[in-house]
């Protein structure tokens, strides 16, 4: 939408052409209740991504499984309609300028040649904006490899039908010419003519990976999005396939983006990454330097987590507490706090952060509870059954970090506790060093988190 306020943080810095760009992208799912069926929330799958995938690079997407990577995977392949957002496609560095600038002024106070300039970056770039003829050459040149080899693939077809389906489609090629053009793909990927008239039942986990990646590779696209390719398939198999996906990188040029959770493969594969929690991008840079310093918290974790990974963890082991926040209320300030373990008082604690605390840490106590009169997410009084049980939840909330950003201490009367939080705005993402971003509440305020220096040794 133009004149929308965008993130000036879009590209990351990327000072090269992009084969797609986002701005502000959300995804966001109504959960219905009642016999009406009437929304109460929105589940926010993706909540305000930026991102700008340089072409013939690798950018890797990581995070832990739910926080909603495949769900922006699909977004972008056209498989999932955005809530809301901007994805556009072969965006120029300077056109990726226009864009930013563009998207950072009110509509109105576009000078005619802006409003020349918007219309033609819409018409010509944007997604849902562009002529049939446009969105059809984007659909081309942006394929997918899924995660379940075996649940992507036609059970009913032969290989041939498989691969060569996007050649019939786009009318490619029939006959002859598509069994002969079928055979070079599978050649490409390391099978052969013998396995044209064969079901996908009939091939191993990784054969059947090699298939979907032939019949992505089918219309020589510029832009392949990998989810999770090689997560189901044994160690062995998962190096021959990222093998392969390195060799077609070089030869055909290839842009990637690579979706997973494991580390050690996003590690070898990316030239940059990604990291996402519950919704939203908390770190991006390049990959080694994500890798040796991470700066945020949840990028730190992801890595000491994975024992395979090269190189040394740090000394200081971290874990995260508790369980993933709710994403149909997910926690203000940065959305990590609530199970961080350096979370701080300017961090966005809430009165649902210490009632989810208490019902996790001592679901006796929370059970006492009768009502929560709120004035706001950040203002409540918490009524229990008795003076005790109130006495005991004030004592815990005085122990604990959200004590610190309280705007006055908790106030015990009888059987109520009142609550005062300071509010915080949720977490942006921002630059902290050349190339390096992240929305972590903490590095922004100190320029680094305590114990996220380089690994030495």
């Amino acid at each position: 939408m133009s004149g929308t306020t965008g993130s000036l943080a879009a590209n990351y810095g990327v000072e090269t052409d992009a084969v797609v760009s986002l701005n502000d992208i959300k995804v966001h799912y109504p959960v219905k209740e009642g016999v009406l069926q009437r929304v109460a929330g929105q589940v926010r799958a993706v909540d305000g991504v930026d991102l700008t995938i340089p072409k013939g690079k690798t950018l890797g997407l990581v995070g832990e499984s739910g926080c909603g990577k495949t769900t922006l995977g699909r977004v972008i392949a056209g498989l999932v309609s955005p809530t809301s957002g901007d994805i556009w496609m072969d965006l120029t560095v300077e056109q990726q300028r226009d864009v930013q600038r563009l998207r950072n002024q009110n509509e109105k106070d576009f000078s005619e040649q802006d409003r020349q300039l918007w219309k033609q970056l819409t018409t010509g770039n944007r997604l849902g904006s562009m002529s049939r003829e446009k969105q059809r050459e984007y659909r081309r040149n942006c394929q997918v490899v899924f995660q379940d080899a075996f649940s992507s693939l036609n059970p009913r077809q032969l290989v041939r039908d498989i691969v060569g389906r996007p050649l019939r489609v786009h009318q490619e090629a029939s006959g002859e010419d598509l069994n002969r053009k079928v055979i070079e793909l599978l050649e490409r990927v390391g099978l052969g003519a013998e396995h044209m008239l064969r079901y996908p039942h009939q091939f191993s986990g990784g054969q059947r990976q090699r298939i979907s990646i032939a019949r992505a590779l089918a219309l020589n696209p510029a832009f392949v999005i990998l989810d999770e390719p090689t997560s189901a398939l044994d160690v062995s198999v998962q190096a021959q396939i990222l093998n392969l996906l390195v060799e077609l990188q070089a030869d055909m040029g290839l842009t990637y983006l690579f979706i997973t959770h494991d580390l050690g493969v996003v590690q070898h594969m990316s030239d940059n990454i990604a990291v996402m929690y519950l919704g939203q991008i908390v770190e991006y840079g390049p990959t080694d330097q994500v890798f040796d310093n991470p700066l945020h918290p949840y990028s730190k974790i992801l890595r000491d987590s994975n024992p395979s990974l090269e190189g040394k963890r740090s000394d200081r082991d971290w874990e995260l507490s508790g369980t993933v926040p709710n994403p149909i209320e997910p926690p203000h300030g940065c959305r990590l706090h609530p199970r961080c373990p350096v979370a701080a008082a300017g961090c966005g604690w809430s009165v649902d952060d210490v009632l989810n605390s208490a019902e996790e840490k001592t679901p006796i106590i929370f059970e006492t509870i009768t009502t929560v009169e709120r004035r706001d997410d950040f203002n409540a009084e918490v009524k229990f059954r008795d003076a005790e049980a109130a006495k005991s939840f004030a004592t815990q909330v005085k122990s604990s970090v959200a004590n610190l950003a309280l705007d006055r201490p908790p106030e015990l009367k009888g059987e109520s506790v009142k609550l005062s939080f300071n509010e915080v705005p949720d977490a942006s993402i921002q630059q902290i060093q050349d190339g390096r971003w992240t929305s972590c509440t903490r590095t922004q305020e100190l320029g680094a988190l305590p114990g996220f220096e380089k690994d030495k040794g």
